[in-house]
């Protein structure tokens, strides 16, 4: 308490203020735009930093980065475009929910479980900074395998009625994520001799294929609507998603707490907490059936999870110096540079700076609600757009955000690739979600897997010599046990029947 006045007169100095407003605008825009993510706003915003305050420069960094992850929705409600990675979890919800007119009130709900995770998750980081980082530090390869593995088994919880599907859909993205050089040799696998390919399929340019893409070709052959609610129909409903929030208040703090806790492990970062926390949500929800109808459930675990994670990964960030995400990453060299050496020294050789950013990530939160307001303004504007005039307008902003990732057309043609993969997939019936998991967690899967087995010498009982990578590698293989169960008593119920 002996820091918090100094550190909210530092706050409150005019530049700060003004480094928050407009970081979290540029943040908006950026975050808005399809295939633009928070970590490109977060880099973006750089060179600006050398000329602010070390205050104002990281708190234009916490603003743009909390809400770039909120702007992200934006798109994908009204377009079925994830605006970034972390969005793709819940795009399919959200957009179903627009499509039936509800599109203010999807977007309020986003603001809202938005600014109440990143609040939690920056409380946590006040409260436990030191404690918890200290437990991230004890994660290995071993028990970062099984996180990552727990996450993509995630798989079999997001794809629906049909895990057999599912499990192929997941492979599908397991192999595209093969794609490129092998971890561990070096050897060049599936490039077809194209040097485009060595590092592995572009994520961007395949996240908008896979989402945008499909929903293009499905209205230009069939004829079929983006969106049947009109711009007129687009109303603020804040009390609607208030009163949805309260239902699920046990969803909200479950995921916000998800997503802090998987935020604070090194590398884990905001998609992974988004799209775990989706799938507990659907694993322990009492409405099932309503999920793949535009089920506004998995829309607040994920929007509460991956803002959480972004102030859970400011904690080893802020007590070691280790980036919990790529944000993070970048934000310590910020830190270097302004004289803020990380580490457990900074609580005391900058305390009422450190203290200082503590309050501007709650003040970078509060200001999800109006730029919520401002979204649902825009979302009446994007929908009342004429059909024939969205879709070309889509597909030029589509290739643009692939080409502008490396700039290079092999973006674009990735994006063009998966998005036809997409759409003859989702025409026979597979799920898209545990396809962009695969290509997400895939790498980070293989990775930590070799490491482990060169660690251990290929000796599989080493995966369970540690306590903590035991209890994650229990809950793993018990996920798929119960999954594989499920199938098959279901199966035979249904041969019994016929």
């Amino acid at each position: 308490m002996d820091y918090l006045v100094p550190a909210l007169r530092l706050v409150l100095q005019p530049d700060t203020l003004l480094a928050v407003l407009l970081a979290s605008l540029f943040g908006f825009i950026v975050g808005a735009l399809p295939g633009l993510t928070a970590t490109m706003a977060v880099a973006l915003l750089v060179p600006i930093t050398f000329l602010l305050s070390p205050l104002a420069a990281i708190a234009s960094i916490v603003a743009a980065s909390a809400m770039a992850m909120f702007a992200g929705d934006i798109p994908g409600a009204l377009l079925r475009i994830p605006g970034t990675p972390a969005s793709a979890a819940y795009v399919e919800e959200a957009y179903l929910l627009t499509r039936s007119g509800r599109a203010g009130y999807v977007l309020g709900v986003n603001a809202i479980c938005s600014m109440i995770g990143g609040v939690i998750g920056t409380l946590v980081l006040i409260l436990a900074a030191p404690l918890l980082a200290d437990v991230a530090l004890k994660f290995s390869v071993f028990e970062f395998f099984w996180l990552s593995f727990l996450g993509l088994s995630a798989g079999a919880f997001v794809a629906g009625d049909s895990p057999v599907k599912g499990a192929i859909a997941m492979l599908i993205g397991l192999l595209i994520a093969t794609v490129g050089m092998d971890y561990s040799s070096g050897f060049a696998r599936f490039t077809f001799g194209n040097t485009n390919l060595l590092e592995g399929i572009s994520f961007i340019p395949a996240l908008i294929g896979m989402f945008a893409l499909p929903e293009i070709l499905r209205s230009m052959l069939k004829g079929a609507a983006v969106v049947s609610a009109s711009g007129a129909a687009v109303t603020d409903d804040w009390k609607g998603a208030l009163r949805s929030i309260f239902q699920y208040r046990r969803v909200v703090l479950r995921s916000s707490a998800l997503g802090t806790g998987i935020g604070i492990l090194p590398g884990a970062g905001a998609d992974i907490a988004a799209w775990i926390s989706f799938a507990v949500a659907r694993r322990f929800s009492r409405e099932p059936k309503k999920w793949g109808t535009g089920h506004i459930e998995g829309v607040i675990a994920g929007s509460s999870a991956n803002n959480a994670a972004l102030g859970g990964a400011w904690i080893p960030a802020l007590v070691f110096a280790i980036p919990g995400d790529t944000i993070t990453a970048i934000a310590i060299g910020v830190l270097y540079l302004k004289g803020m050496n990380p580490g457990p020294a900074v609580f005391i050789n900058n305390a009422d700076l450190v203290y200082a950013v503590f309050l501007v990530f709650i003040v970078a939160n509060l200001l999800l609600l109006p730029f919520g307001w401002i979204a649902v303004r825009l979302a009446k504007v994007v929908l009342g757009i004429p059909r024939d005039l969205l879709m070309p307008a889509l597909l030029v902003l589509a290739i643009v955000g692939a080409f502008a990732i490396d700039n290079d057309f092999s973006g674009v043609w990735v994006m063009l690739i998966m998005g036809v993969l997409a759409y003859v997939l989702e025409e026979c019936g597979f799920p898209i979600a545990p396809i962009v998991l695969g290509i997400v967690l895939g790498k980070i899967v293989e990775q930590n897997l070799v490491q482990a087995l060169i660690s251990t010498q290929g000796n599989l009982l080493g995966f369970f010599e540690r306590p903590i990578s035991a209890v994650l590698g229990i809950i793993t293989l018990l996920v798929w046990a119960y999954t594989i169960l499920r199938w098959t008593l279901r199966r035979s119920q249904q041969g019994k029947k016929g």
